[in-house]
């Protein structure tokens, strides 16, 4: 027969059981009650453009019919706004490369996001600029200026 320490009486075997199996039970429950529901899967999701207004397309050089393709090395903040913006690789017409770089700044992003939580990603971005098909009326005028 074991002894209630507390008291110190005896305690009969059920009467035993019985307080080991409500103590068991007890620290079952205070362990479960520690333990965070498990966090629900959050996907992750990729870097997307949102709002990406081309470049100015100086005309003199729409005139001419010149073309390339500038490369900037672009950051992306947690808030979907480029934090940093270098070029990377130039068209090999300063006048485009600076057009560039004046207007990629202000385009917007859907952050990459890990767990819900959007982080910071570097990206390269070509910059594409064609010289139209046709050219411009705008170019006669431009060349009776001359």
């Amino acid at each position: 027969m074991q002894t209630n320490s507390l008291a110190r009486m005896p305690l009969s075997a059920p009467a035993y059981s019985l307080m080991v199996a409500i103590a068991c039970s007890m620290a079952l429950v205070a362990c479960n009650a520690e333990q965070a529901p498990p966090a629900p899967v959050v996907p992750s999701t990729e870097l997307a453009a949102v709002d990406t207004p081309k470049p100015d397309y100086p005309l003199e050089l729409a005139c001419a019919g010149i073309s390339g393709t500038t490369v900037l090395v672009v950051t992306v903040g947690t808030e979907g706004k480029p934090t940093q913006v270098q070029l990377s690789q130039s068209s090999g017409d300063e006048r485009l490369d600076k057009s560039a770089l004046e207007r990629v700044p202000s385009w917007r992003f859907n952050p990459p996001t890990r767990n819900g939580q959007a982080f910071a990603q570097t990206i390269q971005v070509p910059v594409n600029f064609k010289a139209p098909a046709e050219r411009p009326a705008e170019c006669f005028a431009l060349d009776a200026g001359k």
